[in-house]
């Protein structure tokens, strides 16, 4: 963590969050690493009153285990631990896109179509660094008809934890072929108010990625 990060000195613990989180979600700060906090505050050229305030940020978001007076360490998680990830996720989702989908309406349909049009875009394209990102958006549109704020909330936290291991593995997963077909399938479905295939496709759409981001996962610390 040599390189100079200096960041526009306004809410400094913000940009610092985020820029930190990218980095764990691509993987640049690998599990277990050590993140001290005179190096970060050195990198980013602030004190370490920010950088403090940061790592507590993120120890409760779940990405890094903060360290009092030291700094912290990137959340490594064990396979169950994925698994379980995975799982809830799975039981948030499909419960938000079967009650969103009777109150959807046009400017719903409209802001998936929009997003997965970009999508396939980036896809076709090859920019992978958009993947992830865009494939949050689509998913959080897909569920917000259901205005279920609580588990909107609940779901952001898990699903943080899962695209970064998503992330860390995307160009790897092979699937944008799949995923175009899966994400288009689950629009159609929801525009003719199918809701029990809606809610088997995502099922099985996030069963898949799961089972392929595990078995990425343990050849990698095999």
């Amino acid at each position: 963590m040599a390189q100079n990060r200096a960041v526009v000195r306004q809410s400094l613990p913000d940009v610092i969050v985020a820029d930190l989180r990218q980095r764990i979600l691509s993987g640049d700060l690998a599990e277990g690493e050590l993140i001290r906090q005179e190096v970060l505050a050195e990198e980013y050229d602030v004190s370490r009153m920010p950088v403090r305030e940061a790592l507590r940020r993120l120890d409760a978001e779940g990405l890094v285990v903060f360290i009092n007076n030291r700094g912290a360490t990137v959340t490594t998680h064990t396979l169950d631990e994925i698994r379980e990830i995975f799982d809830v996720r799975t039981l948030l989702e499909v419960d938000l896109f079967k009650r969103a989908i009777p109150l959807m309406q046009d400017v719903h349909f409209a802001e998936c179509e929009a997003i997965l049009e970009e999508m396939e875009t980036s896809y076709r394209d090859g920019h992978v660094a958009d993947w992830g990102p865009l494939n949050a958006r689509y998913h959080a549109a897909l569920y917000e008809a259901a205005g279920r704020e609580l588990t909107t909330n609940l779901l952001a936290r898990v699903s943080l934890q899962a695209n970064r291991y998503v992330s860390m593995h995307i160009d790897q997963l092979k699937k944008s072929d799949s995923a175009q077909q899966d994400h288009r399938a689950l629009l159609t479905f929801a525009r003719q108010r199918d809701i029990d295939s809606a809610a088997e496709k995502l099922r099985s759409h996030i069963e898949d990625t799961k089972r392929q981001v595990l078995e990425l996962i343990a050849e990698t610390r095999a």
